[in-house]
């Protein structure tokens, strides 16, 4: 590991502090956090209020504004308990020496009682075999900060179906805490619309203003398989979706909607 996105603080209240680290620096702009570490820590955040034989089956990400290298405060809930059924949400602000913090980013969660399903399970596509390296060709290859954070691992089976990138997290979220499969798989879902990108980077910026993670089988491991593709509409929007897998095989799909405007 090469260091961590972000250090525990401490508590003030029912909210948890953070400080922001050079690993979560963007690649489009390095005054401000790639999406994925604020995903991955909001979704450490609901983890912990977790009922027992529950899972998370849908993870949205929706980016408030920019979120700044600084000190953060975290605060969890649960919106909707239940024994079978239950929306949690964390949102993360920024504190500001001139005013009161600031919500960046917010994450919802729908958690769903597990059971033994085992005999009907079936996956809409089959496992994703890592092949050699390509060359890494995305126009960030050189960034800084969350870039350094991930190894990346380009694939020569693009098609008509979508780029394909092997990834798995070489930083820690928080300190040197043990992370989930499923915190690490959001350490590096927000890098689809990069991966899936359809038009030239050096003509157009695409921001995602959110990233939405459906799983019908909770990831394991560390090493996560994307196959992504953009679309971009007439009017300045583009979606971004992608197919997701680790070692074992498909776990679910990820979307992305972006703000596309010319350089």
């Amino acid at each position: 590991m090469i260091g961590c996105y972000f250090r525990r603080l401490g508590t003030d209240g029912d909210a948890e502090l953070f400080a922001s680290t050079d690993d979560t620096r963007s690649n489009w702009n390095f005054d401000i956090q790639h999406g994925s570490p604020p995903l991955a820590l909001l979704t450490k955040a609901i983890e912990a209020k977790l009922s027992d034989g529950m899972r998370i089956g849908r993870l949205t990400l929706d980016i408030l504004g920019a979120v700044p290298i600084t000190e953060m405060r975290v605060q969890a809930r649960v919106d909707r308990p239940g024994s079978r059924i239950a929306m949690l949400s964390a949102e993360m602000s920024a504190l500001r020496p001139d005013g009161p913090p600031r919500a960046v980013a917010r994450v919802t969660a729908w958690a769903l009682a597990t059971s033994d399903t085992a005999d009907a399970a079936t996956d809409r596509y089959p496992p994703l075999i890592e092949g050699p390296t390509a060359p890494l060709e995305l126009h960030w290859k050189v960034a800084r900060g969350y870039v350094e954070s991930v190894e990346w691992r380009p694939q020569y089976d693009g098609s008509d179906s979508g780029r394909v990138y092997w990834m798995s997290p070489i930083a820690n979220l928080v300190d040197d805490e043990p992370t989930t499969a499923l915190e690490r798989l959001a350490m590096v879902v927000d890098s689809a619309n990069g991966i899936g990108a359809a038009i030239d980077p050096e003509k157009f910026i695409y921001m995602n203003t959110d990233t939405t993670v459906h799983l019908h089988r909770a990831p394991v491991g560390s090493d996560f398989g994307v196959r992504a593709r953009g679309s971009i509409g007439p009017d300045g929007i583009g979606v971004t979706t992608a197919e997701l897998f680790d070692r074992d095989g498909f776990i679910g799909t990820s979307a992305q909607t972006l703000l596309v405007q010319r350089r």
